[in-house]
């Protein structure tokens, strides 16, 4: 699985970049994006990914990684 980051949804408040501990998220010039090679879930850290609890518009997802790829190249 990955996440990804629905740009329709987000609100660009850039809450969820400063809480990734692996530095996968980044701004782009018009929306918030995460690095699948870098994202890790937060595996054994939480329960829920730190950037989708603080998400305050619910736009963080998991995705298979084949239709990530399929979708974001």
């Amino acid at each position: 699985m990955a996440l990804f980051i629905d740009k329709n949804k987000c609100a660009r408040c850039g809450s969820c970049e400063p809480e990734c501990p692996q530095q996968a998220i980044f701004q782009t010039e018009d929306a918030f994006v995460i690095n699948p090679k870098l994202c890790n879930e937060c595996a054994g850290k939480n329960a829920e990914p730190l950037c989708a609890q603080v998400c305050s518009s619910d736009a963080i997802h998991k995705i298979k990684t084949g239709l990530y790829k399929k979708l974001f190249g």
